[in-house]
């Protein structure tokens, strides 16, 4: 079967597949279309003719893609969605139907959530949670239209929406079997139109694991997509992908790893790492990391080719990271970075203001322990409440929402907009933090001397690019913003 999978048009340099809210990001990162990837290399493996088009990476306007699409003539078209950009793609697929006639699946988070609206507005399949196997089913039943038997799905039946039970999570087993996802960038996909802000340019994505067993309150993937059973590839298999890379796409100067749960296996870790340093392959890898790792797996990981850490602080005081259940405290992220330091492994910070809790004074001290661990590079957002989590029901229930549509969590160029406001700390006062924070680390003196270590270390003017690319996106973002007050 011909089965057309689509990153949709929306604002410009729209991040669909993040783990929290879709957005144009200030630093020009662009994800790959993680989970469409995968799914399109399964279905492939599977005997399917797949077409992988992502309009935003390739900057492609609608009348185009609908030129694409109906040449490939397509019998199934697998839509990705996200929470902010909800509205725009349920319009854009109603109209790829009438141009196609072919049956229409909807996956992404907001498919969990909002199975029945979705599948009212004329979507004629939601693919809850993980959908390789549930997409790939729906392909084998549609000609004989019984679908009764296919877990995961919400669908119309005479006139009345029918949700299936849902679907077991994908094992350890199944994930070994997947084909690299970067076979199916190499296949379908231009690796130098992806860039992470915190990468060595160009790079690639990869999952190694699904499924994060922690709790923190605000995080959108273990609640809406791939739950919260850890589950992970062999180290051969993922080191195997390693090698792959290296030989068939040698101009990637990094691979990231996307797991939420990477660091959490000690022991896995560090055969991953032994595994690594014994094939020798050279390639630099970064990965998403919990604040608690200690220094000697920090120096094997250094050694075996490791240079960026991409941590989750959120915030700078004790009660803040209580109330998200983060599972860590200051003094620990205080402890992490001077070992991560140490072992001279780079580190992204992300921070987030607006969790519940904050106020002028906690806002205040965040911002001053940034100041304080100096990290190589710094994230702040505004806190957004994703639908499914814990924090969208604490917002929800407390009236601290202004909007239950999440199109409106984005302004006119697809930015973050702050859509809560507290007694003691408005959305405008968020945003403001937020905006001072960044301007007053990046744009500061004391910053120059951290800028200069990272160029002038190993792979300097790989460093140098990416920081640039990163300030001139960043500059226009501060443009923009001067120019709405």
């Amino acid at each position: 079967m011909r089965v057309c999978l689509l990153n949709l048009p929306f604002v410009k340099n729209f991040v669909r597949c993040g783990r929290w809210q879709g957005v144009a990001a200030r630093g020009k990162t662009l994800y790959y279309p993680l989970w469409l990837a995968y799914a399109a290399g399964f279905l492939e493996n599977n005997d399917h003719e797949v077409q992988l088009i992502d309009s935003i990476a390739n900057e492609m306007e609608l009348d185009e893609l609908m030129d694409n699409v109906t040449k490939f003539n397509p019998e199934l078209l697998v839509i990705d969605t996200n929470f902010s950009s909800l509205k725009n793609d349920i319009t854009i697929s109603k109209l790829l139907k009438e141009k196609t006639g072919a049956t229409l699946v909807m996956v992404g988070p907001p498919v969990s959530q909002f199975a029945d609206e979705i599948v009212k507005n004329g979507i004629d399949f939601a693919a809850r949670f993980e959908f390789e196997e549930t997409v790939k089913e729906i392909a084998e039943s549609l000609h004989e239209g019984d679908f009764s038997e296919i877990k995961g799905i919400s669908y119309k039946k005479d006139g009345e929406i029918v949700h299936n039970p849902n679907r077991d999570p994908t094992t350890s087993e199944f994930l070994d079997e997947l084909p690299f996802v970067s076979e199916v960038y190499k296949k379908h996909l231009k690796i130098d139109d992806y860039f992470l802000s915190h990468s060595l340019f160009p790079m690639v994505q990869i999952f190694t694991g699904r499924g994060c067993p922690n709790y923190c309150t605000f995080c959108s993937w273990p609640e809406t997509l791939m739950g919260r059973k850890y589950r992970v590839r062999s180290v051969e298999n993922v080191v195997d992908e390693f090698e792959y890379i290296t030989r068939e796409l040698p101009e990637v100067k990094e691979i990231f790893i996307e797991d939420d749960s990477f660091t959490i296996d000690k022991k896995r870790l560090n055969n991953f790492c032994d595994e690594l340093i014994k094939r020798n392959m050279g390639i630099a890898w970064s990965c998403q990391s919990r604040a608690d790792l200690d220094y000697e797996t920090m120096q094997k990981m250094k050694k075996a080719g490791c240079r960026l850490l991409d941590v989750g602080y959120e915030s700078g005081n004790d009660e803040i990271l209580q109330n998200i259940k983060k599972g860590v405290d200051v003094n620990q992220l205080k402890e992490f970075t001077k070992n991560a330091k140490k072992a001279k492994l780079k580190i992204l910070a992300d921070f987030v203001i607006g969790f519940p809790g904050e106020n002028k004074e906690t806002a205040q001290k965040t911002i001053d322990f940034i100041k304080e661990i100096k990290p190589d590079l710094l994230q702040i957002a505004v806190a957004t409440p994703m639908p499914g989590t814990e924090f969208y029901d604490y917002c929800k229930e407390g009236n601290y929402l202004l909007t239950n549509d999440m199109t409106e969590s984005l302004d006119e160029s697809g930015f973050q907009k702050c859509i809560i406001s507290y007694p003691d700390l408005s959305s405008e006062e968020i945003s403001n933090y937020v905006d001072t924070a960044l301007k007053g680390y990046y744009l500061n003196l004391s910053y120059v001397p951290i800028a200069l270590k990272n160029i002038m270390g190993k792979n300097g003017f790989h460093e140098l690019k990416g920081l640039m690319t990163s300030a001139r996106m960043y500059f226009n973002y501060i443009q923009r913003n001067n120019e709405v007050k």
